[in-house]
């Protein structure tokens, strides 16, 4: 039988979907989530709907490894958003922000794709459950993706910032 979505399940899906569109929108327009511009601001809303719309779902009838991801990204956010407010984080506090900002991003990807591989194709899965070798493939890339991503931010950032300093006086 197949294992099919209720309807906040689906609400969910959707808005989690378009956190995901709002960061790769983010990501191209800026090189980084600013989260106080346009899409970044949506993508932290979104993923905050999006953490709190999952909580109710439970498919195994008692929270599981997404709920915790939803709880440590709910606690993420707001650490990412207001980083550069932070006096202890210092020089370090836009590095910091593009860090955690990312990372909510791939802290997402686990269990959309555990959820995904494990319900489509309805008639036959292409996983069984979350140990499955193309789940975790799939979250190999997704980790690969994130320091990728990371890295490309932290060196666009560095750029950025050597091109605002003045020139230095000989």
């Amino acid at each position: 039988m197949p294992n099919h979505l209720s309807v906040l399940g689906i609400i969910h899906t959707i808005i989690s979907v378009l956190a995901i569109i709002a960061a790769i929108i983010a990501l191209l327009r800026h090189g980084k989530i600013n989260p106080g511009e346009g899409a970044g601001r949506l993508y932290v809303i979104l993923t905050i709907i999006t953490c709190l719309t999952g909580f109710p779902i439970m498919k195994t009838g008692h929270p599981s490894a997404g709920h915790v991801l939803g709880i440590i990204i709910l606690v993420i956010l707001p650490i990412a958003v207001y980083a550069r407010s932070i006096p202890f984080f210092g020089k370090a506090a836009d590095y910091i922000q593009i860090i955690l900002l990312s990372l909510t991003i791939f802290f997402s990807m686990i269990p959309a794709t555990v959820e995904t591989l494990t319900r489509l194709p309805i008639s036959q899965p292409l996983a069984s459950g979350p140990d499955s070798p193309m789940v975790k493939m799939w979250l190999g890339i997704w980790f690969l993706l994130y320091i990728v991503g990371v890295t490309y931010q932290i060196v666009k950032l560095r750029k950025l910032k050597k091109a605002a300093l003045p020139p230095a006086v000989s």
